[in-house]
């Protein structure tokens, strides 16, 4: 069994910063993306940045230059490093993960969401 869960959300001040963890455990598995996306009250979920197993990075255009998304391999977690961050980025944030399990087809599993919001 997969789990994927996020962790780092919480109420940090505009031009603050935060840092968001997703960590994938469970069966053996190969990852191949993992992203975030986020949701906010009466908006569609977005993505928000996600990164290929070999690295390749894709970003928002409202992240851009602000946000950073890393990922350690060995741990098979993801972060999203937010700074600058402004009123408009408070919205529920969800991880993903691309995977397969053995031989099985490739699934995407999603990590329970984190609140971020940003206020004074």
């Amino acid at each position: 069994q997969v789990r994927v869960v996020a962790s780092g959300g919480g109420l940090v001040q505009p031009g603050g910063s935060l840092r968001l963890s997703c960590a994938a455990s469970g069966s053996i598995f190969t990852i191949y993306h993992m992203g975030w996306y986020r949701q906010a009250p009466g908006e569609q979920r977005e993505l928000v940045a996600s990164m290929s197993s070999g690295g390749s990075t894709n970003y928002a255009d409202s992240v851009k230059g602000r946000f950073t998304i890393s990922r350690d391999n060995a741990k098979n977690t993801v972060y999203l490093q937010m700074n600058s961050l402004k009123p408009e980025d408070t919205a529920v944030y969800y991880c993903n993960a691309d995977l397969k399990v053995g031989g099985n087809p490739l699934v995407t599993y999603w990590g329970q969401g984190t609140q971020v919001t940003v206020s004074s």
